[in-house]
């Protein structure tokens, strides 16, 4: 009985005041050839837990329930969510100063190994000075984009046009600080996004005759961070705009004329990120295999 009270006071310890671990955390994991990128964020939780927050390289970003520790290696395991399989995914892994390296156990059994660094904090000196804007889709041709597999875009009329699921499309120019001005239309369930540097995606979903989705996943959000404070989403068939600015990880998005999301710090990547590198400027990614989307109107002005 004694041995069992002890045990138990000692798991219950205090944890440190600032262990290694917690902060924000760009992941790279090494995959089947493939580097996919994620993320990870970790926090204390009173004083004898550490929670968190992963984002995988698809999907939204998911809660941990509790980040262990043991001899000086940290692990949680969260269920899966867009994976095939039913098993957890399992991680496990050590942080040395400014970076971390550890194993990842997939849903099929598997397992990967991942790097990490800290996440940027992206906090600028001063307000941007805005350049000249640019229009990004000259409405003839996908000139200055391509796609990350066979292209299945078209151009008919000025309008920028995916038919079916297919690759998304790139940008071939980078950007860091910007303003975005972008149009679109949808079919009835129709999804899409627009991705920020091609990390950061912008829901463009049906989300008033779709299927349901979590607030912080439908029209006008971050995807799986930051919901709208109004829904302002009109029916599919509909042109409707995004006026978007992102300074840093600052974004505010101005959905239909309407501010919807006013100076709200990103935390980190959103599943479907081209990397993890987020202190580096990227391009504007359209995500193009999710079903029929059109796009007009693609205008970027940005820092000088």
């Amino acid at each position: 009985m004694a041995l069992i009270i002890f045990s138990a006071v000692k798991a219950s310890a205090p944890i440190d005041k600032d262990p290694a671990v917690i902060g924000r955390w760009d992941i790279t994991i090494e995959k089947d050839g493939k580097t996919l990128p994620s993320w990870l964020e970790v926090q204390k939780s009173g004083t004898h837990t550490l929670i968190g927050r992963f984002t995988y390289a698809f999907g939204s970003a998911r809660p941990i329930a509790q980040v262990m520790t043991n001899a000086g290696k940290y692990s949680f395991s969260i269920p899966p969510q867009w994976e095939e399989g039913s098993r957890n995914m399992d991680f496990e892994f050590e942080v040395s100063g400014d970076a971390l390296k550890g194993t990842m156990v997939y849903t099929d059994g598997k397992s990967y190994n991942f790097t990490g660094v800290r996440a940027p904090l992206m906090i600028r000196a001063k307000a941007p000075v805005w350049g000249k804007p640019i229009r990004l889709f000259n409405g003839k041709d996908t000139k200055g984009w391509h796609t990350d597999g066979k292209n299945q875009w078209t151009v008919e009329n000025g309008i920028l046009r995916s038919t079916h699921s297919g690759a998304n499309l790139i940008t071939d120019r980078k950007f860091s600080d910007f303003k975005l001005h972008i149009e679109f239309r949808y079919k009835h369930g129709s999804n899409s996004g627009v991705y920020l540097r091609g990390r950061y995606e912008v829901q463009v979903i049906d989300t008033k005759s779709g299927e349901p989705e979590p607030i912080a996943n439908q029209f006008s959000s971050v995807y799986g961070f930051l919901p709208p404070n109004k829904m302002m989403a009109k029916n599919p068939g509909e042109w409707q705009s995004y006026d978007i600015t992102l300074v840093g990880r600052l974004v505010t998005i101005v959905a239909n004329g309407t501010m919807v999301i006013c100076r709200q710090e990103i935390p980190g990547i959103t599943g479907g990120a081209i990397d993890s590198r987020e202190g580096e400027p990227g391009p504007l990614l359209i995500q193009g295999d999710h079903g029929p989307i059109d796009y007009r109107n693609i205008i970027i002005t940005p820092a000088k």
